[in-house]
């Protein structure tokens, strides 16, 4: 039967084509931190904000306070381990007077500590929970920054990509369970 379809070329995807997000949102924040490089992008109508570990926290609270991005949605990493600030955290905020959606990204290194948001959202706490579970991101300031997914004697981040999450689940599995998992 296969032999009967088509030639197939593989298509390899391109980089996301981002263009630079203008109006007055981007405007006002490059006013509030014209010292910080702020990138304020956006691809296929959705709208994010690049900003610098170091300014990240004051962003957020200039969202929240002054621009009415008064509720966190989501917050998730991306683990990029060939660079050196590999690690991507992304918060979504929602503005519900302004009906409107905005992503907000930074990067950390390996050894880096993320400020912890839960001060300016309350939801944070678990989310920052999760992607400290998943990743190994520390976030400065968390009230309780433990396990949350993951059994506390894991050993290991499931979602670095730099590890064997099946590996993982073998030593853990035969560690504690004293068998072997079938992976």
């Amino acid at each position: 039967m296969s032999e009967n379809l088509p030639h197939r070329q593989t298509v390899t995807p391109q980089p996301m084509q981002a263009v630079e997000w203008e109006g007055e949102l981007p405007s006002r924040l490059h006013a509030a931190f014209p010292s910080v490089d702020i990138n304020c992008r956006t691809y296929l109508g959705q709208n994010f904000i690049e900003v610098p570990l170091t300014a990240g926290l004051d962003v957020l609270t200039r969202l929240n306070e002054q621009e009415q991005f008064d509720t966190l949605t989501d917050l998730t990493a991306v683990d990029h381990p060939s660079d050196a600030q590999r690690f991507e955290i992304i918060y979504i905020l929602y503005s519900f007077p302004r009906n409107e959606r905005v992503r907000v990204k930074t990067r950390a290194g390996l050894d880096q500590d993320v400020p912890t948001a839960v001060s300016l959202y309350p939801a944070a706490n678990w989310m920052e929970r999760e992607v400290f579970d998943m990743f190994g991101v520390h976030f400065a300031g968390h009230p309780n920054l433990t396990r949350i997914l993951m059994p506390e004697e894991w050993h290991g981040f499931p979602l670095r990509k730099d590890m064997s999450i099946v590996g993982m689940d073998n030593d853990w599995v035969r560690q504690n369970l004293g068998i072997e998992s079938g992976q």
